[in-house]
C-alpha cells in the first residue's frame, strides 16, 4: 500500500479502538489516519518518523500520535525476531462532539493540544504500561474507563514533542507515494553518498521541485532530513556497540569526515560523539 491515507478497520458502533500488531515488523509505508494513536511498543525498536522529526522507538516506549499526523515505524532488521505494538484510535468527537467540551473533561484538554505535535512519555511510563495491560483484557466498558484514566496520565505526566508542526490535512495517493519512496529509498542509502539528482528522480521531479516541495511538507531541507537519519542510526551504534570507534560509526551512517560527522551529531543532538558515548 503506497498511499499515505490510511483508513483503521472499524464498525458502524466502533467509537474507541484498540488493535494489537504483531509481526517481523510493523507497517512500513509512511501513512496517516484521522484517529489519534496511543501506543505501546511490547516489542522491537527501531527508527520512528513522525510528521517533520526523526525519533528512536523501544520496547517499553508510549508514544501518541496525532490526527493526520504522517509517520511510520521502521523497524530494526535484527534488533528483535518479533515487533509487538498496541494501540488505541479515537478522534475528539468519537464520543459525541461535545464529550470532551464538558466540564468534567477539561482536565484532559492538554492532551488533545500535545498530541497536535506528537509526543513520547517520559515519566510515568509504568503506570501506562499496565494500563495498556488493562485495556488488553477488559470489556468495552471497562476498556472505556482504563482510557480515560490513561488519557488523565498523558494529560500531565512529563513528555517529548515528537514534531514541530501540526498536519490537519489529508495527502493525496500521488503525495503519498512519492514521499514513501523517498523515505524507503533514504533508509535504505543513508550509508552512502546520496545526490539530490538521485532522490529527485525517484520522487519524479525535477531538483529544483523536489527541493521546494520537500520544504514544503516537512520545513525542512532534503539534506537536514538525510542528515537527522544518519545520526539517529549513529545513536544506535553507538548504544549497542560500545567499543565501535567514533571513526567507524561515523563511516557506517554515511559520514565521510571525522569533524563534519561531529559537528552534525552535535546540531542534531546538542551533544558531540564522546559525549554522548560516555552518557550511555
Amino acid at each position: 500500500m503506497n498511499i499515505v491515507s490510511f483508513i483503521i478497520p472499524k464498525t458502524k458502533e466502533s467509537t474507541l479502538i484498540y488493535q494489537q500488531d504483531q509481526g517481523p515488523f510493523f507497517y512500513e509505508k509512511l501513512h496517516q489516519h484521522e484517529e489519534i494513536q496511543i501506543c505501546h511498543i511490547l516489542r522491537g525498536e527501531g527508527t520512528l518518523v513522525v510528521g517533520d522529526s526523526i525519533n528512536h522507538y523501544k520496547k517499553g516506549d508510549v508514544i501518541v500520535i496525532g490526527g493526520f499526523m504522517p509517520h511510520v515505524f521502521k523497524s530494526d532488521v535484527g534488533a528483535s525476531s518479533i515487533s509487538k505494538m498496541r494501540s488505541l484510535f479515537f478522534t475528539k468527537n468519537s464520543f459525541g462532539t461535545d464529550f470532551f467540551d464538558l466540564e468534567v473533561s477539561q482536565e484532559l484538554r492538554s492532551f488533545f493540544e500535545k498530541s497536535s505535535y506528537g509526543f513520547k512519555l517520559i515519566a510515568s511510563t509504568n503506570i501506562a504500561s499496565k494500563l495498556f495491560s488493562k485495556i488488553h483484557k477488559a470489556t468495552k466498558l471497562q476498556r472505556f474507563m482504563v482510557f480515560l484514566e490513561l488519557l488523565k496520565i498523558l494529560s500531565t505526566a512529563e513528555h517529548q514533542r515528537l514534531s514541530s508542526l501540526i498536519y490537519d490535512r489529508k495527502y493525496s495517493p500521488t503525495e503519498g507515494k512519492r514521499m514513501t519512496d523517498v523515505l524507503e529509498y533514504t533508509f535504505e542509502n543513508y550509508d552512502k553518498e546520496v545526490s539530490l539528482e538521485a532522490v529527485a528522480q525517484v520522487a519524479a521531479m525535477t531538483k529544483n521541485s523536489f527541493c521546494k516541495y520537500f520544504k514544503k511538507v516537512t520545513n525542512k531541507t532534503y539534506f537536514e532530513f538525510l542528515k537527522e537519519i544518519r545520526v539517529e542510526h549513529a545513536c544506535k551504534l553507538i548504544r549497542k556497540h560500545k567499543d565501535l570507534r567514533i571513526f567507524d560509526v561515523a563511516y557506517q551512517c554515511g559520514f565521510k569526515n571525522i569533524s563534519n560527522f561531529n559537528k552534525q551529531f552535535k546540531t542534531v543532538t546538542t551533544l558531540s560523539p564522546s559525549d554522548f558515548k560516555k552518557l550511555i
